[in-house]
């Protein structure tokens, strides 16, 4: 296998266990820009056509692009892995109670955190969603378990999402955008100017940390809906109004590049940019496979597209979790290399904590270091599987390009909201995801010792994660009492 001279050098480093940095090169800045609710095919470099994203097409041509990326099918769960490097149903939360939108203890460790406590800046510009939901009394959050108490040094944005209707004045719901512990918008009334706010915030937030290793993590509230999309956006994509917002959210990411080039720190930043979770499309209020009137939920031009997957946000299949992933740090990260192996957002805290010299959780998390990976030292991710969890109900697992897909009924009790937009599957099925990306062979009968090596994996999630039914003993808890669901299984009587 040849490798550059730049990657033979970083592999030589990581195994002799020596910094990726000189002595007097400074820890690298780091970018994480998490969109909401975006498509894989949403991007010009991951197969749209009618959905213009230059700034972002030119950071995949200068870095690197994961086709095997993965997520979680929520908003919330998305990023409680994200924060703290471990499956959902293995971070604990207050009460021990498992929210459909994970709520992480106040003693869990998180991403920023981890990068404080290391000499970085933090900073969330955006959609935070891992407090809960609000008091009724004044539609305020529990501080400890908001940003600035859980390892950001700054936050501006929302505490929740921005919505779960088509426009705004569909419901009575209204999102609050906060500055630290202050409220500075009580209800928006509009989302179109939103990203032009985050970008603002964001390029001054950098210019008053340039001088120190920062770590901001852009969370846009959009494409989820609401969508939005300022003036000089709305109207222009041929894809309609969720193609403006996202041409939007590609001039966002343009602004952020160009701001690192301008001050000098391009070369020591590493820059990622992904998604929460696949598109929203539910196009009728009923559930998927019952008839219906045809009424609009939500119009396709306000969502995105998962293809070549099968599936959708809170689905079980691919089209639920598999998101797109760019990474760029010129110098380190070898331009214009693509690659379908295994990754996911849990392995981004083990990785960003090596690149820092940070230390990571005392307790066991799901992530894994990626650097080596990312920087081209290797071809092979440390991520060998990825469990597929809907809520607490474990439905499958991928290794390589095998797919197993355990038997399920639809809208399964105890999923919740979730569990409409969630199929009947009345047997086990294999799907090999590099020959058929839709997951329409089934291919279990053909391989017997391919399920069988799949299930023993499927018994060790379950022991040590657990299920739906099933406490894992690797679950974590900083409050006394059992585990309770916060959509409890209901038993129907025989």
């Amino acid at each position: 296998m040849r490798y550059t001279s730049l990657a033979l050098l970083t592999l030589t480093s990581l195994l002799a266990g020596i910094s990726l940095f000189g002595k007097n090169e400074s820890k690298p800045n780091i970018i994480l820009i998490f969109t909401d609710d975006q498509g894989y095919n949403d991007l010009g470099c991951f197969g749209s056509e009618k959905i213009k994203t230059p700034h972002l097409d030119r950071m995949a041509e200068e870095g690197l692009i994961l086709t095997s990326f993965y997520a979680q099918p929520v908003c919330g769960v998305s990023r409680g892995a994200l924060m703290t490097g471990s499956y959902p149903i293995r971070i604990a939360e207050p009460n021990n109670v498992k929210q459909l939108h994970t709520v992480p203890h106040p003693k869990e460790i998180t991403m920023a955190e981890s990068l404080k406590e290391a000499g970085y800046a933090t900073a969330l510009i955006g959609k935070w969603h891992l407090a809960g939901n609000p008091n009724e009394s004044d539609n305020s959050f529990e501080s400890a378990l908001m940003p600035n108490a859980q390892g950001f040094d700054y936050f501006y944005g929302t505490p929740r999402f921005n919505g779960f209707t088509v426009y705004v004045d569909d419901t009575p719901m209204r999102s609050r955008i906060m500055r630290n512990e202050e409220v500075v918008v009580e209800a928006v009334e509009s989302w179109d100017h939103i990203t032009q706010e985050y970008t603002k915030e964001a390029i001054h937030w950098i210019e008053q940390n340039k001088d120190q290793p920062f770590f901001l993590y852009l969370a846009h509230n959009l494409p989820h809906v609401p969508v939005g999309a300022s003036e000089g956006f709305k109207g222009k994509s041929e894809y309609g109004p969720y193609g403006d917002t996202i041409e939007e959210i590609d001039w966002s990411s343009g602004q952020i590049l160009a701001k690192l080039k301008e001050l000098g720190l391009d070369d020591n930043t590493l820059v990622v940019y992904t998604s929460d979770n696949g598109p929203w499309i539910e196009p009728t209020h009923a559930p998927r496979g019952a008839d219906t009137d045809g009424t609009p939920f939500i119009p396709l031009d306000h969502s995105g597209s998962a293809l070549p997957f099968r599936g959708w946000k809170m689905s079980a299949w691919d089209g639920g979790s598999r998101v797109p992933f760019i990474a760029r740090w010129p110098g380190k990260i070898p331009a214009g290399r693509k690659s379908d192996e295994l990754l996911s957002t849990m392995d981004l805290l083990p990785t960003f904590a090596k690149l820092a010299g940070a230390k990571l959780p005392k307790w066991d998390i799901d992530g894994r270091d990626a650097t080596s990976f990312l920087m081209g030292g290797t071809n092979t991710s440390p991520r060998n599987d990825y469990f597929y969890y809907s809520a607490c109900l474990l439905t499958g697992v991928r290794s390589g390009n095998w797919k197993l897909v355990l038997p399920r009924s639809g809208n399964p009790s105890g999923t919740g909201w979730w569990g409409r937009l969630i199929e009947e599957i009345p047997e086990v099925q294999l799907f090999n995801l590099n020959l058929d990306p839709a997951e329409a062979w089934k291919l279990a009968t053909a391989h017997p010792d391919i399920v069988k090596s799949l299930m023993k994996r499927i018994e060790w999630a379950r022991k040590e994660l657990g299920d739906l039914d099933q406490t894992g003993s690797g679950a974590r808890f900083f409050d006394k009492g059992k585990r309770r669901l916060q959509s409890p299984i209901i038993v129907e009587k025989q």
